[in-house]
């Protein structure tokens, strides 16, 4: 696939892929047992320990500024392409392996198409940005058609019915993923300094796509955001003064501001509970997981008895296509959702409440 390396080079790479043993799968020649009856090979020296492959890949995608869910699915694929492929090297495959690779997750794995060309963005990365050898992927592999959805949406009677199965620090995070549009994990991510309750408006730091925004705050969840607020600030006082309170920081920012991390405004919204960095040995929060947001949801629209498969990001939906509904432009939704594309805002004007694209029945007639 690339050009050849001499047999060194080759050596030492499969040194640095076998070191750390993340290759359990890959196979490897029978090791003499040593005299502790052990077939583990000895660790190398720091001074020639090189980095596994998929320690690489997490590198440059860390270097390229790739969120944590990225870093997670493309190592993942990577793991899983190599398995697939009997555990050899990917430097040692080529655009023909690739194509397998993907036709058998659509024929014989029914993967949907999004996922097909999530794998697909994985090795595509790998083979361009860590080994430096770009390929076009040709006809010869099997694409997943991509389906049409329509998403699902609550009506504002379904909404208020789940709302009222919710209560808590529950609630008011229900509030804004319907009441600003909010992704779960943008909702999940927001800080104390990110509300704005005054001008009644939210921003959205490192959003989709790493982008920042500002959307609105609605007004029916001021009254249990402060609550919330007020609740959560009695608690960091208390940690505070028992020498805790810090809360984990962006990217260098515990190193740009030290105090940071203690600071009020820093802190997550919806926090979860302190745990220990097993890096630094530091207690410190972080936000809510979102199975916690997940599962209340999910619970709060059986309750509701809702037949809709309803989840969190329903709400966004929701928002989204009553805007359109109350006659707000399209391009205003678009902003307020953070599309980069209007054409992905332009799903909801399918989905109005007009029966049908607005046409009467003839059976209404009868």
């Amino acid at each position: 696939m690339g050009a050849p390396e001499c047999a060194e080079a080759r050596r030492h790479d499969a040194a640095g892929w076998d070191d750390r043993r993340e290759n359990a799968f890959v196979t490897e020649r029978p090791i003499p047992p040593s005299a502790s009856g052990s077939t583990r090979p000895p660790p190398l020296p720091d001074s020639v320990r090189r980095p596994t492959l998929l320690g690489r890949v997490r590198a440059v995608l860390r270097a390229r500024h790739y969120s944590p869910r990225t870093e997670e699915a493309y190592t993942a694929w990577v793991r899983r392409f190599i398995r697939f492929s009997g555990g050899r090297h990917p430097r040692d495959l080529g655009r023909r392996e690739v194509a397998r690779f993907l036709s058998a997750l659509a024929t014989e794995g029914k993967v949907s198409a999004s996922t097909q060309n999530q794998a697909l963005s994985a090795l595509l990365f790998l083979y361009r940005e860590v080994l430096g050898e770009p390929f076009a992927l040709g006809a010869e592999a099997v694409r997943a058609k991509r389906p049409k959805r329509l998403p699902v949406v609550l009506s504002r009677e379904e909404v208020r019915a789940v709302l009222s199965q919710l209560g808590g620090g529950k609630r008011p995070m229900a509030l804004l993923l319907y009441g600003s549009g909010l992704r779960l994990l943008e909702c999940l991510r927001l800080r104390v300094k990110d509300v704005d309750l005054s001008a009644n408006q939210l921003t959205v730091r490192g959003g989709k796509g790493d982008k920042d925004r500002v959307t609105v705050l609605p007004t029916a969840a001021h009254d249990a955001l402060v609550a919330h607020l007020e609740a959560r600030r009695r608690q960091y006082d208390r940690e505070l003064a028992a020498g805790g309170g810090a809360v984990e920081l962006p990217g260098a920012l515990a190193r740009k501001y030290p105090g940071a991390a203690h600071a009020w405004g820093w802190q997550y919204v919806f926090a979860a509970r302190p745990h220990r960095d097993r890096a630094t040995g530091t207690w410190a929060r972080h936000h809510l997981h979102g199975s916690v947001s997940q599962r209340a949801v999910r619970e709060a629209v059986l309750k509701a008895a809702i037949t809709k498969r309803a989840t969190c990001h329903t709400f966004r939906h929701s928002f989204a296509t009553h805007l359109l509904e109350d006659g707000y432009d399209i391009r205003t939704v678009q902003e307020l959702l953070g599309h980069a594309d209007v054409s992905t805002t332009m799903i909801y004007t399918h989905v109005l409440n007009r029966g049908g694209r607005a046409v009467r029945s003839p059976a209404d007639a009868l």
